[in-house]
Order: structure tokens, then C-alpha cells, then sequence
């Protein structure tokens, strides 16, 4: 057992101090512009602890009680211990599971959070919360705003509009066939 740790340990550290084209395979991250190794381009694993910031990651996200800062990234953005925040600046690709996404961008794949701070995404948000500035396919919380959206299921649903329904206790839509109603609305075309 002691040799698997230090051949796991020597491994790791090997990876994380190589770099290849200016790119990691393994990279820790944490508060103050910290990277080691220090590139802004992961392909493979990144440990961000407290807070990291690093421009591309293709691979796994995996945080230490911390926010994930990335501008692009594809893979899974995970917690390792339940705490963490995922925020991504431009573009998502992938699923995010955390306390708390927040995606300016564009985003693929999807969103598993408490809350969900999106902007345009072409699959999901499942959370307690989701709120979009941009356009969603599928919301699914207790709480769904966006500016249009094809699906709402929650409790409370608004959206300027609907492309197709909404189903939960109040579902308002700006084109809906009534502007607020309980239970169902969908789209009228005008």
C-alpha cells in the first residue's frame, strides 16, 4: 500500500510539473493568481482550493471548498467535499454539479446546482433555483426565470417567453395564452 501511495504521489507530481505547449495534465490552483504549474491551459485534472482561475480546462474540475473560475471548459466541474461554486466566463461543455454555477457564456450540457446562474444553455438546469439573462431548453427547480425558455417545471416559472410550456404551481410568460396561470401555459403564437 505505502508503494502504491508514493508511485500515485510521484505520478502526480511528475504530471503537474510537466507542461507541454504551454498545457498541464494535473494543476492545482488556489487564491491570488496561484497555478502550479503555472499555465493557463489544463488538459486533464485541476484541483482549485478556496478560489482558482485558469483560462481553458478540458478534463475534470475538481474542487477544495472553492470557486472554479474558468473562461472555457469541457468535462465535469465537481466538488470534492459538497462545497463548491462553479463560474464560467465564456463557454461550457459538459456538466456542472456545485452549490452554486454561474455561466456568462454559452453552455452544453448540464447545470446541477442549488442555484443556477445561466445565461444561454442548450440543455439543463436541475437546482433549487435557475436564472437566465439568455435562452434555456429544459428548467427544472423550484424557482425558473429566464428570458424565453422551451420548458419550465417548478413551483414558480416566469419567462418573457415560452416556446413551448410550463408546468407548476404559477407559470407566468409574456406569451402565454394567459400572462400568469396555475398549473399549465404554453405558447400562443401571434
Amino acid at each position: 500500500m505505502k508503494n502504491l501511495c508514493t508511485t500515485i504521489a510521484l505520478t502526480v507530481s511528475i504530471a503537474a510539473s510537466t507542461s507541454f505547449a504551454d498545457e498541464a495534465a494535473v494543476q492545482f490552483s488556489s487564491l491570488d493568481g496561484f497555478n502550479a504549474p503555472d499555465t493557463q491551459n489544463v488538459k486533464g485534472v485541476r484541483f482549485p482550493a478556496l478560489y482558482g482561475k485558469t483560462s481553458n480546462v478540458v478534463g475534470a474540475d475538481l474542487h477544495l471548498l472553492a470557486i472554479g473560475e474558468t473562461d472555457n471548459f469541457k468535462g465535469v466541474q465537481f466538488p470534492l467535499l459538497i462545497v463548491g461554486a462553479n463560474h464560467v466566463n465564456e463557454s461550457m461543455t459538459g456538466a456542472a454539479f456545485g452549490l452554486w454555477n454561474w455561466n456568462k457564456g454559452t453552455a452544453k450540457g448540464v447545470h446541477f446546482g442549488t442555484v443556477n446562474v445561466t445565461n444561454d444553455v442548450h440543455g439543463a438546469n436541475l437546482g433549487l433555483v435557475n436564472y437566465s439573462t439568455g435562452h434555456t431548453v429544459f428548467d427544472w427547480s423550484a424557482a425558473n426565470i429566464s428570458k424565453s425558455s422551451n420548458v419550465q417545471l417548478g413551483i414558480f416559472n416566469k419567462t418573457d417567453e415560452v416556446k413551448t410550456f410550463q408546468f407548476g404551481l404559477i407559470n407566468c410568460a409574456k406569451n402565454g395564452f394567459l400572462p400568469c396561470f396555475p398549473i399549465i401555459n404554453f405558447a400562443v403564437k401571434k
